[in-house]
């Protein structure tokens, strides 16, 4: 029963220093997704399948994207949503994510709870 124990505190202690990291990751505010991303200069988008692109969103509210690594060249919208942006490409249908810092000049990408991209400057 001890070693039982142990484990169970060892593993509670395991998942609270994920949870603590996992909190300190701080979601982005619209406005801020726009003044530190949507200015018209470019930065790199990764996928998680590792799909490299150059990402320009411009202030008016177009977009467009060139592969570096694989991809296809794609323009499109974006607007700010209530909690973070929603990006249409040309042909396609709306999408909306959120941005959270990951660590120095990179950001994660979420749709729902779901990483999708990651962002650097």
């Amino acid at each position: 029963m001890r070693a039982n124990g142990a484990g169970v505190v060892i593993g509670g202690a395991i998942l609270g220093a994920l949870l603590t990291s996992a909190s300190a990751a701080t979601k982005l505010a619209p406005n801020d997704i726009q003044t530190t991303f949507f200015t018209g200069q470019t930065f790199t988008a990764s996928t998680t399948s590792n799909i490299r692109y150059k990402m320009t969103f411009m202030a008016d509210g177009r977009m467009r994207r060139e592969p570096a690594t694989g991809g296809t060249k794609s323009e499109g919208t974006w607007k700010l949503s209530k909690d973070g942006f929603c990006r249409t490409w040309s042909g396609g249908k709306e999408e909306c994510f959120t941005v959270v810092n990951a660590s120095d000049n990179k950001w994660s990408v979420l749709r729902g709870t779901t990483l999708v991209a990651t962002w650097s400057k």
